[in-house]
């Protein structure tokens, strides 16, 4: 063996050397971050915006995992805990969903009662009353004799809703326009005590309209004055 040949057999040893040296250091490195970040875990994260009060549905967030240790204790890791559930506060896309961000359906409170009403879709509702969420609820009425004037009022303040149903197609009676006897109304129930739920009860009975207005949270304005509840044209002429 000259020595031309021993050269390119050193050098094959050292390149081999050096791959295994490559080898042994990728798998250091490889098993140093598994143990920095452990097993992975299932969590859910939102791949939308999500309203205050808005109820929770299975196409509103998807699976994702990440390392067990980063995981917050709160995360929701079991889809089953999201049914039924409302947002507590808005929440963003790309959100991981963790427990003390929802909270059940509300609950009747001692001395309430559920009612439910069919809320005009045109006149009230527009997609943005949720379970949880507060309302004053409008009623309009038409004069009833000579001398009286229609008149608004406020019926009840801050009420509580409890649920929103689907759009149910209606049929609207008393409108002379041939064309509005058709629309869509939502069933909306609220949590209310007996002298408010009778009010409610009338209206829907009575009322022309009647007409829910979205309470700001924190604000139930159940406070309004009885010269601010009622309302005729005159007060503006």
């Amino acid at each position: 063996m000259n020595s031309r040949q021993r050269r390119g057999i050193i050098l094959v040893l050292l390149s081999v050397l050096v791959a295994l040296g490559a080898f042994a250091g990728v798998l250091a490195f490889v098993s140093d971050v598994e143990s920095k970040v452990g097993d992975e875990a299932t969590a859910y994260r939102l791949t939308t915006d999500v309203e205050a009060y808005e109820p929770l549905g299975p196409d509103q967030y998807e699976k994702t995992t990440m390392p067990e240790r980063w995981l917050p204790d709160t995360a929701v890791t079991d889809p089953d805990e999201l049914a039924g559930k409302v947002a507590l506060t808005p929440l963003k896309r790309g959100s991981l969903l963790q427990s003390d961000m929802v909270s059940g359906r509300p609950e009747l409170e001692p001395g309430q009662q559920e009612i439910a009403i069919m809320i005009d879709a045109s006149t009230g509702v527009a997609g943005k009353i949720t379970p949880g969420a507060r309302v004053n609820i409008f009623a309009t009425f038409d004069a009833q004799g000579d001398g009286d004037k229609p008149v608004s009022q406020v019926i009840v303040a801050g009420a509580r809703v409890i649920d929103v149903g689907e759009l149910t197609p209606i049929e609207r009676t008393g409108d002379d326009d041939p064309r509005a006897d058709e629309g869509e109304a939502v069933p909306i129930t609220f949590a209310l005590g007996t002298s408010d739920a009778q009010r409610v009860a009338y209206a829907e009975s009575f009322a022309t309209h009647v007409r829910l207005a979205l309470v700001a949270p924190g604000e139930e304005q159940t406070d309004i004055a009885p010269e601010d509840r009622t309302y005729t044209l005159d007060e503006d002429r």
